[in-house]
C-alpha cells in the first residue's frame, strides 16, 4: 500500500455518553482532541468492513472525550459502533519535523546493523516510560531495540526503506 494511503489507527469508540447518540472516544492523537482535525474517519469493526464518516464533532468530558457523529442520533445507533477502530489515511496527518517519524512510517523498514548485518524488519513499536522500542522480526527471532536516535538508531532512510542500528546481532 502506498505510504500516503496507508491507514493509521488513531482512536477507538469505547462507550456511550447520554441518550442522544454521543460516543466515548479513546484518542491516540497528540493532543487527544486533535483527532477531530483528521477527517474523514474510517470506522472499522472487522477487517475489510469500514464506514467513512466526515463531520464528527467532539468535546472533552471529564477525563475523556466524547463525539457526535453525523447520522447517529440515538443511543441504539451509537451502541452499534462501540468497539469500532478509528483510522485516517497517512496523508491526513501533518508533516513531521526533521528526525521525527510516525510509527506507521517505520513499520516494515529493513533493519541492519552498522556492520550491514540484516536483523529483520520493523514489526511495530511501543512506548515505555523511558523511550519508544522498535520490535524487529526476522521470522522466528524477535529483537527489542530502544528507539534512541544517535545511540542505537543511527539512521532512518524512509525512501530506501532502511533503518541502521548500533546493535549486537547476537543480542
Amino acid at each position: 500500500m502506498a505510504a500516503a494511503s496507508r491507514r493509521v489507527l488513531i482512536g477507538r469508540i469505547v462507550g456511550l455518553y447520554g441518550v442522544q447518540g454521543w460516543l466515548k472516544i479513546e484518542s491516540w492523537a497528540e493532543p487527544r482532541m486533535r483527532i477531530f482535525d483528521y477527517q474523514p474517519w474510517l470506522l472499522t469493526a472487522a477487517p475489510g468492513v469500514e464506514t467513512q464518516i466526515a463531520g464528527a464533532k467532539g468535546r472533552t468530558q471529564g477525563k475523556g472525550i466524547v463525539a457526535q457523529l453525523p447520522g447517529v442520533d440515538d443511543r441504539e445507533q451509537a451502541a452499534a459502533l462501540i468497539g469500532h477502530d478509528i483510522y485516517v489515511t497517512r496523508d491526513q496527518l501533518p508533516p513531521t519535523a526533521k528526525d521525527e517519524y510516525y510509527w506507521v512510517d517505520l513499520e516494515g523498514l529493513e533493519v541492519v546493523t552498522t556492520e550491514d548485518v540484516k536483523l529483520g524488519r520493523v514489526s511495530h513499536l511501543f512506548a515505555t516510560g523511558a523511550n519508544d522500542v522498535v520490535v524487529v522480526r526476522d521470522g522466528a527471532r524477535e529483537r527489542l531495540i530502544p528507539f534512541i536516535q544517535g545511540s542505537y538508531v543511527r539512521s532512518v532512510d524512509l525512501s530506501a526503506g532502511r533503518m541502521v542500528v548500533d546493535w549486537d546481532p547476537e543480542f
